[in-house]
This record gives structure tokens, C-alpha cells and sequence, in this order.
């Protein structure tokens, strides 16, 4: 059976722990050219020699989110390193202070925007014509259920993710008629490191691994995948795998 990423190019940024991993591997799985980018590059370097020892493509590049030079840096990198651009998971978030915002700290607040909204804005514009490049662009942003539903002491994280799922719809609309594609994924509870620093109370075996909602990934970021401009809750799709 064909893989059904052979000949594409994959980026996922964070890609070195957690979701981003998980994405990464199973990208590779499907004959994926990656590039793998985040701040740990040791880490990326590692998942890099996995990838390349199993017999396939990946590169790693250094960014730094909340820093707009690095991420520009970073988009020229990538121009230099690929003719397009077939899939892109903006995957990478800061989750920000965990105190109400009656006592959230400025700093804190605008450095989860630059990471989760502002680095998101200046990657879609510089991949803009890598995405035009491609016959079938994906992209795909990670999201959170606390955009839409209030939380106490979300601050930041919630109403930066509500951020950047408007910016998703109006791309939608802005690329519509062209062969891209953009989708926003909530991932629900995930056995993270980040999801154990969000909710310390909760036993990690309870909810589901990285690896579980992978192939959903997969699915979105096929040339075939004929979503778009929606929000996908990942347990809901994988209740319906489960059912099938």
C-alpha cells in the first residue's frame, strides 16, 4: 500500500516531546519528508537519527517562538530548505500563568501571545507561497477546549487560543477556492507534559496518549483530507474510530 505521505513535506513545530512527537513519528510512518523545529535541538537531533535510521527524511531547525526575529529567521530557513510546503502543524504553545486574571502578570500574558498568535501570524505569512506551491497544502492548528468554554486561571493560554482560531477562520476564508486547506484540532485531555503542568491533580493514566490521536493528523494532512476552516475535537473523533 502507498504511504500517504510519500514526496510530501511535513513541518511540525514542537516537535521534540508530547503531541509534536507523536505527530512527527507517525508523519515519518507515512514516508513524510519532515522538518522538525523547536528551541531543544538536541531533542530534535535525536528524533532526527530515529527518523533517518528507520530509512527515512527528516531535518532539524532551531526557533525560538516568542522571539519574532528567530521566527523569521526560522521561515527563511525553511524557504532555503524547500521548494513548498504540503503540511504544516503549528503545534508548539506556551500555556502561560495559572493564576486568575485579577492577578496575571502582564509579562506572562504577552508572552503566551507572541508563542501561540503572534509566531502563528508571521509563519502563515511567510509559508503563504510554500503553501501556494503545493498541490494540496494542510495545515493544521492545535487548539484547546478552555477557547471556548471559560476556566478559572486559563488566563492567557484560553483567550490566546480563542486568538488563534479566529485567525484560522479568516484564513480559511481568505484561501478558499485554492488547494489549501486549515483546520483547527482540540486535542482534549492528553498525557503531556504540559497537560501535567495545567491540571496536577489528574492521574496521567486516566486520558489518552499522544499516540492515540496521531493518525487523526495523519487524516487532516493527506492531500485527500477535504476539510477545512473546521474544529475538530479529537475525542470525539477517536470515540467514532472506536465505534467503527
Amino acid at each position: 500500500m502507498t504511504a500517504r505521505f510519500d514526496g510530501r513535506i511535513a513541518l511540525v513545530t514542537g516537535a521534540n516531546r508530547g503531541i509534536g512527537l507523536a505527530i512527527s513519528r507517525a508523519f515519518a510512518a507515512e514516508r513524510a519528508r519532515l522538518l522538525l523545529a523547536g528551541r531543544n535541538t538536541a531533542e530534535l537531533g535525536a528524533l532526527r537519527d530515529e527518523i533517518v535510521g528507520a530509512g527515512g527524511q527528516a531535518d532539524v531547525l532551531a526557533v525560538t517562538l516568542d522571539d519574532a526575529a528567530s521566527v523569521r529567521r526560522f521561515a527563511d530557513d525553511v524557504a532555503a530548505a524547500v521548494p513548498r510546503l504540503d503540511v504544516f502543524v503549528a503545534n508548539a504553545a506556551s500555556l502561560g500563568a495559572r493564576v486568575p486574571l485579577v492577578r496575571y502578570p502582564l509579562d506572562a500574558w504577552q508572552r503566551t501571545f507572541r508563542v501561540n498568535v503572534e509566531s502563528n501570524l508571521l509563519l502563515l505569512q511567510a509559508f503563504d507561497p510554500l503553501f501556494r506551491a503545493s498541490a494540496a497544502a494542510r495545515i493544521i492548528m492545535l487548539s484547546a477546549g478552555v477557547a471556548r468554554q471559560g476556566k478559572a486561571t486559563t488566563g492567557s493560554y484560553a483567550v490566546s487560543k480563542a486568538a488563534l482560531e479566529a485567525m484560522v477562520r479568516i484564513y480559511a476564508v481568505e484561501v478558499a477556492g485554492t488547494p489549501t486547506r486549515i483546520n483547527v484540532v482540540n486535542p482534549g485531555p492528553t498525557r503531556t507534559t504540559m497537560r501535567a503542568r495545567a491540571a496536577p491533580e489528574e492521574d496521567p493514566a486516566s486520558i489518552k496518549t499522544p499516540e492515540d490521536i496521531a493518525p487523526l493528523f495523519v487524516e487532516l494532512g493527506a492531500a485527500s483530507c477535504t476539510k477545512h476552516g473546521e474544529w475538530i475535537s479529537a475525542d470525539a473523533w477517536l470515540k467514532e474510530r472506536k465505534s467503527a
